[in-house]
């Protein structure tokens, strides 16, 4: 029998099936050769706009909606074949969105708000990371005490990252705090560096005290000797910052909106995989960060930072004004660089497979509530 056909034959067998209620509650699975499950015409290869998929990541853990998906076949699933390739810096990554090398990224918040306020004509549509940053200093600034908060850093010198979030927080308690920037005894000089790598390895000199960090900088330094200054999820200024934002260029998202679509249905899936399989997705993660596996569940499920694929739109504005204030950038409107479509029928895709599933309908509450 002709292939295509046999293929044809195939894809419309399941359709029955799932009509017929034989869904077993999972996710529907992939068709024999390789393309998306017949459960969503969106995510039907036949339908994608374009099947080939670049990813761009920094080295975080909170990236590992990417990872997940990409290791357990979700993105297969969804007809995609996605390439995921490591960056330095929000920079870096905004410029592959813009030179079309990248189709989406995993771009910090404040870099992609800022990004946008310049004119880059970059949208998010989707979430990644909510906290998950913080500082460690040195250990003989804390000697003998047996506790401390951010005025520790007064007379220090800190390494960081202009334009992060972890940079933009740091600013923020130092604000709250009455605690002024600059050089001398009641002050922090704030010193900045390309990139997250770069301000931790900066602590190894001398005239580094203290150092911003994302995960999973932040049990790694810990793990090396150094002490957490902070952990954002437990300043009460900072619970529930929206970190990392799925990003891509908004000519992209109208010209290829089932694959879109498809992309976000397979991180969806991810984020679902990583609430019922803790040891697989450790090991998912080890694969594209390689350090210990109790320094990835520290980061992942320790409780101080959660990777969501949810676009928080909600958050990410109140941020926005935050920075704003801060001069980190001129005020904009957030809503045309804003899309909440993509995520939301992905979400309401899924449900419909799947629809007594509780970790999906979680989601669906959630950004009803902030969307």
């Amino acid at each position: 029998m002709n292939k295509k056909i046999t293929a044809a034959l195939l894809a419309a067998l399941l359709t029955i099936a799932a009509l017929s209620g034989c869904n077993n509650g999972q996710d529907n699975a992939s068709s024999a050769n390789g393309t998306a499950a017949s459960g969503s015409s969106s995510a039907d290869a036949n339908k994608l706009e374009k099947t080939s998929f670049n990813l761009g990541h920094l080295n975080s853990t909170a990236h590992l909606l990417g990872f997940v998906a990409k290791e357990e076949g979700y993105f297969t699933e969804e007809g995609l074949d996605v390439t995921l390739t490591l960056f330095s810096s929000a920079a870096e990554l905004s410029s592959g969105l813009e030179s079309e090398k990248l189709d989406a990224a995993f771009i910090g918040s404040v870099p992609a708000l800022t990004f946008q306020s310049q004119g880059h004509d970059l949208t998010i549509f989707g979430g990644e990371m909510t906290n998950g940053h913080g500082y460690v200093i040195k250990p003989e600034y804390v000697e003998g005490l047996s506790s401390w908060n951010i005025s520790i850093l007064k007379g220090r010198n800190v390494a960081s990252v202009k334009n992060s979030v972890q940079d933009a927080e740091l600013q923020i308690l130092l604000k709250a705090n009455g605690i002024e920037i600059g050089e001398g005894e009641d002050k922090v000089n704030i010193v900045y560096f390309d990139s997250q790598k770069d301000a931790y390895n900066a602590l190894q000199n001398d005239t580094i005290d203290a150092a911003s960090a994302y995960s999973p900088y932040t049990s790694l330094a810990e793990s090396q000797g150094y002490k957490i200054v902070y952990r954002c999820s437990e300043e009460e200024l900072l619970k529930n910052q929206p970190c990392c934002r799925q990003v891509a260029s908004t000519a992209a998202l109208s010209k290829y909106p089932n694959s879109y679509n498809a992309f976000e249905r397979a991180l969806i899936k991810a984020y679902k995989f990583t609430q019922e399989n803790q040891e697989q997705t450790i090991k998912d993660v080890k694969k594209y960060i390689d350090i210990e596996e109790e320094l990835i569940r520290t980061e992942v499920y320790g409780g101080y930072g959660t990777s969501v694929p949810d676009p928080d739109k909600q958050g990410t504005a109140a941020l926005k004004n935050s920075i704003v204030e801060l001069g980190y950038t001129e005020d904009y409107d957030i809503d045309k660089y804003y899309n909440t479509d993509i995520y939301k029928n992905a979400l309401e895709s899924l449900i419909s497979e799947n629809p007594d599933n509780k970790i999906y309908a979680e989601l669906k509450k959630h950004f009803d509530e902030f969307e």
